[in-house]
């Protein structure tokens, strides 16, 4: 296998993987503590309004919905998820794949929480890091703690592909 194959292929795993644990965490969290999650209908929302040049939203819940906006929100959230992963393996390397460690995988998974906080949350009307809405603080919290699942599920995806 070239080493570009290699790298595609691995960070896509790792990107599907964190994405995946993300989902997992969301789901325990909704199931046993009734937390809300995100609903990547919103995020399917968001990118169908930007063709027509709206890219910020009062409040996305009220903006109008968008044909198929709930595939494609977890379109954009698996892919988003690969984009990271990517990111990860442009800054560390296969090299790292080969081995990996938990700190770069924490790192970038900590990391891609600013993504929500300046660009996801100012465009759904919620503010920098959710300052707009009811709990800023038990919102960044969960943020945190979703993108800590995040990172440790490219940690682990890493580790199994380095075994195959």
């Amino acid at each position: 296998m070239t080493e570009s194959i290699e790298f595609v292929a691995t960070g896509m795993v790792m990107g599907v993987a964190g994405s995946a644990f993300i989902d997992t965490w969301a789901f325990v969290l909704r199931r046993t503590l009734h937390v809300p999650t995100l609903d990547y209908a919103m995020v399917g929302r968001w990118i169908g309004h930007m063709p027509q040049g709206r890219f910020v939203h009062q409040r996305i819940a009220a903006s109008a919905p968008i044909r198929g906006e709930r595939l494609l929100g977890w379109m954009a959230h698996y892919s988003i998820g690969a984009a990271f992963a990517f990111v990860l393996l442009g800054l560390w390397g296969l090299e790292w794949a080969h081995s990996p460690t938990i700190g770069p995988a924490m790192l970038v998974g900590l990391g891609t929480v600013l993504a929500p906080w300046l660009v996801l949350q100012p465009a759904f009307g919620a503010g920098i890091a959710g300052s707009k809405t009811a709990n800023p603080t038990a919102g960044r919290l969960r943020n945190l703690s979703t993108h800590f699942v995040y990172g440790l599920g490219l940690y682990v995806a890493a580790l199994v592909v380095s075994l195959v």
